[in-house]
């Protein structure tokens, strides 16, 4: 093998492979072999903490998503509960600690409307636990808020909102010229070292533009840091 040739060898028993196609049957008679050893065949496996599947399906992905999102409202329940602080504080945790959790590499996620249910799903039992109940204006009963009251009190894109414009921003970023700055933030390559401090003027302007376009939460100071 090539790899013998620069000093390299495969470790039979920890190499695994996979093959990608919505064809259930595909790559069945095919195996692969080094030597005397064969590489075992695998459905799915992670890759930098994404779920990828034979089928290069989705699915998998979301549900490995949601259930992460789940462990971390339970890690913040105390705080989300809490009366002693503000529903716009209760948001704000919710945008910076549990929603980056389950939008995670969703920048190439091809939505289906039965996953974009799932996620809504989702975010509307956050926000419910958020807002609480409300009190029925003619029953005088308490009752658990509507997707379109959440909607108006979140004031916020929702998660599906927040996929799909990612998606359609990198891409209308990726059709720009190079002359454009946000088009050498997103593909450059930086050369050398960076100068002792903060982003320049240029940098920071760039930067402040990026984080109104995708409404981070971040302030600029702390982006320029470090």
């Amino acid at each position: 093998m090539a790899s013998k040739q620069i000093g390299l060898e495969v470790n039979a028993d920890k190499t695994k492979y996979m093959v990608m196609s919505r064809d259930q049957n595909a790559g069945q008679s095919h195996s692969m072999k080094t030597d005397n050893s064969s590489f075992e065949r695998v459905e799915e496996f992670k890759y930098l903490r994404t779920t990828l599947t034979n089928q290069n399906s989705i699915q998998e992905e979301i549900k490995g998503r949601l259930k992460s999102g789940n462990a971390c409202c339970h890690s913040v329940q105390n705080l989300s509960s809490s009366s002693l602080l503000s529903k716009n504080l209760k948001i704000k945790i919710y945008r910076t600690i549990i929603l980056p959790v389950v939008l995670y590499g969703c920048k190439t996620w091809l939505l289906t409307l039965r996953e974009e249910h799932r996620l809504r799903v989702f975010e509307n039992t956050v926000l419910r636990r958020i807002f609480g109940p409300q009190r029925d204006e003619v029953t005088r009963e308490w009752r658990k808020l509507h997707n379109e009251e959440l909607d108006v009190l979140y004031s916020s894109p929702n998660s599906v909102r927040v996929i799909k414009s990612r998606i359609r921003w990198t891409g209308h970023v990726a059709c720009m010229g190079e002359k454009r700055g946000v088009y050498r933030v997103l593909a450059g390559k930086p050369k050398g070292k960076r100068l002792y401090g903060g982003p320049g003027i240029y940098g920071k302007i760039i930067l402040r533009w990026i984080f109104r376009k995708w409404d981070v939460g971040y302030g600029l100071d702390q982006a320029g840091s470090g």
